[in-house]
């Protein structure tokens, strides 16, 4: 049982029995929660129960929490409890109880930190899902770290998560994308067939053309333009779709379904979608259209789902089939969009739309990721495109900084937050850099415990209860705060937690292991051998730690640097 959880626990029973001997009055149900406190010398951990009380029992808290300290159980984790104004409960972990706890944290591995607040309810999330028209773009880089950032730590908090592609294959976007490749495609064949209005400009779709004639050669040049748009139609997606893979899974990017937008036209869900919004009211005819009557629900103005004129679904339309699959054909408990600053006002929209189909607005939540403006040093906003003419692309972002630089920094800052991307700092191999800061201390960790096997010194046996010094005792102190970052960090949805407890973990190891006069991990001496045995587990446990932050993060764990 996790230490906040165990003190949560001593609490809610000493209220209790204080309740139960008349010494406190009745409270009700009440939630007892465990925090940091936000300055270290008030204790390790606290609770604010007392204050929450105050207004219930008609007493002063200070005098709710003299009366709850007074009914504790002894727990050995507690060295010292201690009440502070305005009615804080503090608690200091006793030396003992915290040198325990590094076997079980070497014991759980890979696995620990995890906790289950989810406790196996399902959650899709859906992000990046730019339509299939080119490679992703930088703008894009953001949306999907933060994305495959919140997938992870959902799982690490004991949901059964989902990652989705939603493929944008039926929209008009789509079309002229095709039209676009097909006219190029021409000119390859030395047809003099003019671009569509509007087509899409750049290298890229002439270099595709001239990739699916080099393969296909004038074949589709012979068939009428209907039925080379149709046959181009898949060719041009499945080679699109795999760029894009290829260029997420550079950033450690991948998902677990791609789901294509003409299989909701084509299986019927779209109908289906709004057959139920028509039966609930919720959709009207009007100028030729049919549209969401989204007024209803104190929408501004009402949304177009099938153009006028046989003009098809729009792109909301079939938005509201895909939200309708994941929640009542595919019933998913929660579904998390993640998505561009630039989709703000489609948020209330599909909150709406939700609404309208009978499903909790609540479940369905829309984490918008601000803009990135890029700096190299101290310059001002630079681009670095290497295709003139093209936005930037995600794989020249990897290309230049590296995968795990571009994740660790698009993961330090909450989404809704504007940031300056360094690129100069982002590659500097010193301790300034954040990412190299924290990488640099797994490092140095696997440095340790490969010379304590090159020694031949084997700790499995060592004594932890030899830890005694403060730097020892304060890393242990911080080894122990990740399941509570992780349960954090996945009840809020905000990844940032976990580079920012990373850096803090780094630190502390990087203030024990530099205390080399008073906290030397191997000696020469063979006097120092059972102190040297019980560093090592520490510093193990630290490893663990770390390698787990650094996985949650989608980040190598170097060995050597």
């Amino acid at each position: 049982m996790r230490i906040t959880d165990q003190l949560a626990e001593i609490v809610t029973q000493a209220l209790a029995d204080a309740e139960k001997l008349g010494q406190l009055p009745a409270s009700g149900a009440v939630q007892v929660a465990i925090e940091r406190p936000q300055h270290p010398e008030h204790g390790d951990y606290s609770t604010s129960v007392a204050m929450k009380l105050a207004r219930t029992m008609r007493m002063a808290p200070m005098a709710i929490a003299e009366r709850i300290i007074a009914a504790l159980p002894k727990n050995e984790a507690v060295a010292d409890v201690s009440v502070a104004s305005p009615g804080f409960i503090n608690f200091v972990l006793s030396d003992g109880w915290l040198v325990k706890q590094i076997d079980p944290i070497r014991r759980e591995g890979a696995d620990y930190g995890n906790v289950n607040i989810g406790k196996g309810k399902r959650i899709q999330v859906e992000f990046v899902s730019v339509n299939p028209t080119g490679d992703v773009h930088v703008g894009h880089t953001r949306g999907a770290v933060i994305g495959s950032g919140i997938a992870a730590l959902l799982g690490a908090a004991g949901y059964d998560v989902q990652k989705e592609y939603y493929v944008n294959d039926a929209g008009t976007q789509m079309r002229l994308y095709v039209e676009t490749i097909y006219a190029r495609y021409m000119q390859a064949a030395g047809r003099n067939v003019p671009l569509p209005e509007g087509a899409y400009q750049g290298e890229g779709p002439t270099e595709l053309a001239k990739a699916i004639f080099t393969e296909e050669g004038g074949r589709l040049a012979n068939l009428p333009r209907d039925d080379a748009l149709k046959n181009l139609l898949p060719i041009v997606l499945g080679k699109t779709l795999a760029s894009i893979r290829s260029d997420l899974e550079r950033l450690g990017v991948s998902y677990n379904n791609w789901f294509s937008e003409q299989s909701l036209l084509a299986g019927g869900v779209f109908d289906e979608a709004l057959q139920t919004l028509e039966k609930r009211g919720y959709l009207v005819e009007r100028e030729g259209a049919r549209w969401f009557a989204s007024t209803k629900l104190g929408e501004d103005k009402d949304n177009v789902v099938i153009r006028s004129g046989g003009g098809g679904p729009t792109y909301f339309g079939t938005d509201i089939a895909y939200h309708y699959d994941k929640f009542i054909h595919r019933k998913f408990d929660r579904v998390i969009n993640v998505l561009g600053a630039d989709h703000h006002g489609h948020v209330a929209r599909m909150k709406a739309v939700v609404e309208a189909l009978g499903v909790d607005p609540e479940r369905l939540i829309i984490i918008l990721n601000q803009m990135v403006t890029f700096k190299r040093g101290q310059d001002a906003a630079v681009k670095f495109s290497k295709r003139k003419g093209v936005m930037v692309m995600l794989r020249e972002l990897v290309e230049e900084v590296g995968p795990d630089a571009c994740r660790y920094i698009f993961l330090s800052r909450s989404p809704g937050s504007q940031m300056e991307f360094d690129l100069e700092l982002a590659t500097k191999q010193s301790l300034d850099n954040p990412v190299y800061y924290v990488q640099y201390a797994h490092a140095r960790i696997a440095s340790v415990l490969r010379m304590a096997k090159e020694r031949a010194i084997e700790f499995e046996g060592g004594d932890a209860t030899l830890l005694k010094h403060p730097l020892e005792l304060a890393l242990i102190r911080h080894i122990l705060v990740l399941p509570d970052v992780i349960e954090l960090a996945a009840d809020r949805l905000e990844p940032h937690h976990i580079p920012r407890y990373a850096e803090d973990l780094a630190r502390a190891f990087t203030h024990f292991y530099d205390a080399k006069d008073e906290c030397r991990v191997i000696s020469s001496d063979p006097a120092d051998l059972p102190i040297s045995r019980a560093r090592l587990k520490l510093v193990d446990s630290a490893r663990v730690a770390l390698a787990r932050c650094l996985a949650l993060m989608g980040m190598t764990a170097p060995e050597r640097m």
